[in-house]
Parts: structure tokens; C-alpha cells; sequence
């Protein structure tokens, strides 16, 4: 006895692939703010994730800088193309981390964008 197929229509099936595209790239491996500014030394030139909601963003011709708040922390990331997301935006954020200066307790600690979603 043959099963019937189902066929979804091309639209919702791009839909649903693009949520789990999504999903996918929110959840790989983020590491929380705080642990990145907590030891910035440690997580120097590497490609780190991060995910959390744009605070305060200004951009100019494709370029920018916006804050990333995942709830322990905030970080800036620079776009040096593409734009930057609005304020409250949802982003999953692949980047190198640099390091500037420590003084005392602030730390200058950027994010060099690679890659965004937006969710």
C-alpha cells in the first residue's frame, strides 16, 4: 500500500527553513557577554557568538557600530558592511573579538562582525 506524499507549497516550505535556519545560527554555541568581558585576554583574535537585543546602534554608508545586550552584559560590534540592525532588533552575531585597554573595571572589548541574523 503506497503512502501519500505531502507537498507543501514552495513559499511555506522556504518559510520553515528559513525558521530553522534562524533557530539554528541563535543557539550555536553563543558564550555569554560577561564571560567574554570577564577575560577578554583569553577570548583574544577568536571567533566567538553572541546573541541578545540591539540597545543603541548608529551606522553611516553601510557601516556602524551597535550594542549587543544578551542579559549579562553588553558588547559593541562593528558592521563594516551591510548596515546595522535598529534599536530593540533580536541578533545572533559571529564575530573576532578585539581587545583595546583595561582600566580599572572598564574594559574597551569590540566585536568585529563576521556574520548576523536578525530573529
Amino acid at each position: 500500500m503506497a503512502v501519500p506524499s505531502i507537498r507543501l507549497p514552495p513559499r511555506p516550505l522556504a518559510l520553515a527553513c528559513l525558521v530553522v535556519a534562524l533557530v539554528a545560527a541563535g543557539c550555536k554555541g553563543t558564550t555569554p557577554i560577561a564571560e567574554l568581558l570577564d577575560d577578554p585576554a583569553r577570548y583574544k583574535d577568536e571567533t566567538v557568538h553572541i546573541a541578545g537585543q540591539v540597545t543603541s546602534a548608529i551606522g553611516v554608508f553601510g557601516t556602524g557600530i551597535y550594542e549587543v545586550d544578551d542579559g549579562t552584559g553588553k558588547l559593541p560590534v562593528i558592521a563594516r558592511e551591510g548596515g546595522v540592525p535598529r534599536e530593540g532588533a533580536k541578533v545572533a552575531v559571529e564575530g573576532r573579538m578585539r581587545v583595546g585597554f583595561t582600566i580599572g573595571t572598564q574594559t574597551l572589548t569590540v566585536l568585529l562582525e563576521e556574520r548576523r541574523t536578525t530573529q
